[in-house]
C-alpha cells in the first residue's frame, strides 16, 4: 500500500483492514502480509491529522503481488514527484495487479499506467482524470473498475469495495461473503457512485432550497422548467438561477437532468418497467432523451446499465 503526506486515512485503512480479515477467514496459513510503504521519510501524517509510520520504497527487485495506491489531497504532490512516478510505473511492470484508491488514480495516470483503460475516480474528480489523462477511458458511475491487471476504485469508501473483489479472486467468493459479513458490508454494493452524486451535490443547498428540492422530487413527470421552479420558490427566474447556481454548483436545470437520472437509474435496477414507461414517468418525454441524458450522466446507455445492474 502506497501512502504519502497528506494521504486519505480511510484510503490506507479501509483496504488494509479488508486483507487483515481475509487473514482471518482464509482457512489455513496467512494470505496476505501487507506493508504501507512511502518515499522519503517514513512519519507522513494523514490528512485527517493521524501520524502514520511507514516502511521505505523497497528496491525495485524486491517480490511484489499487488501494489494499491491511496488517495487524499497529497496525490497532486505525489504526482509532481517524478522519482516517485517512475517508481510505480517500474514497480507495476512488475506486480501481477496494481489498483488505486480515490484520487490514486492520479498517480497511476502519471506513471501511464491509465493508457488505453477503463478507470475510474470519485465523482467529484472524474473529470479532470479524464481531462488530464485523455488517453484512458474515465467511467464516472462504477465503484470499481478491473481492466486487465489494472484496477481503479471510486470515493473513499469504494476501495473497501474493490479490495474483497481482489480477495473474492484470490480466496473465493465464501471467504470475501465471509470477510464482508465481518465488516457488515455488502458484498457487491448495489449501483454505482453517481446514486449518491446528485444527492450529495444538491445537499449543498439544502438550508435555502430544501423546500425546492422537495418539489423537483414529487413532480419528475412535470413541468420543471426554470419559471415553474422559480414561481414555486416565489423568486424570479433570474433570482433563482443566481442564488441556486451559488448554493449547489448547479444550475436548476442540470439539477432537475441529475434528479430525473437517479429516478430513472433506480427504475432501471429495480423494476421490469418498459424504458419508454421509465422515460415518461421521470420526466424525460422521450426514450431518446433518456438514452442522452444517462450517457452524459452514467457513461451507459439505460438498456446497459440495466444488464449490468438489474435484479
Amino acid at each position: 500500500m502506497l501512502a504519502f503526506p497528506s494521504v486519505q486515512l480511510l484510503d490506507v485503512a479501509g483496504p488494509l483492514q479488508v486483507f487483515a480479515t481475509a487473514n482471518e477467514h482464509g482457512g489455513a496459513g496467512t494470505p496476505y502480509a501487507p506493508r504501507v510503504i512511502a518515499a522519503g521519510d517514513p512519519g507522513l501524517t494523514a490528512s485527517a491529522g493521524l501520524r502514520l509510520v511507514a516502511d521505505p520504497l523497497p528496491d525495485l527487485a524486491a517480490p511484489v503481488d499487488t501494489l494499491v495506491i491511496a488517495g487524499g489531497p497529497g496525490v497532486v504532490a505525489a504526482c509532481d514527484d517524478a522519482a516517485l512516478v517512475a517508481w510505480v510505473r517500474a514497480r507495476a511492470g512488475r506486480a501481477r495487479r496494481v489498483a488505486s484508491v480515490c484520487t490514486g488514480a492520479f498517480l497511476l495516470g502519471a506513471a501511464g499506467l491509465l493508457d488505453g483503460r477503463r478507470a475510474v475516480t470519485h465523482w467529484k474528480h472524474c473529470g479532470a482524470l479524464a481531462a488530464r489523462y485523455r488517453r484512458a477511458r474515465i467511467e464516472p458511475d462504477p465503484i470499481f473498475v478491473r481492466d486487465g491487471p489494472v484496477w481503479s476504485s471510486a470515493g473513499v469508501t469504494a476501495g473497501i469495495d474493490l479490495t474483497l473483489a481482489l480477495v473474492e479472486e484470490d480466496l473465493g467468493r465464501a471467504t470475501a461473503l465471509a470477510v464482508a459479513r465481518h465488516l457488515v458490508m455488502f458484498l457487491k454494493r448495489p449501483g454505482g457512485q453517481a446514486q449518491f452524486s446528485a444527492a450529495l451535490a444538491l445537499q449543498a443547498g439544502e438550508e435555502r432550497f430544501g423546500r425546492l428540492h422537495a418539489f423537483m422530487a414529487d413532480n419528475l413527470s412535470g413541468d420543471l422548467s426554470l419559471p415553474a421552479l422559480a414561481a414555486a420558490a416565489g423568486m424570479s427566474a433570474r433570482s433563482l438561477s443566481r442564488h441556486y447556481l451559488e448554493a449547489t454548483g448547479l444550475t436548476p436545470a442540470k439539477a432537475v437532468e441529475r434528479l430525473r437520472v437517479e429516478a430513472a437509474r433506480r427504475a432501471l435496477a429495480e423494476t421490469a418497467q418498459p424504458v419508454k414507461r421509465i422515460a415518461r414517468t421521470c420526466g424525460f418525454g422521450s426514450e431518446e432523451t433518456l438514452r442522452r441524458s444517462f450517457l452524459r450522466h452514467v457513461a451507459a446507455t439505460p438498456q446497459a446499465y440495466r444488464a449490468r445492474f438489474g435484479g
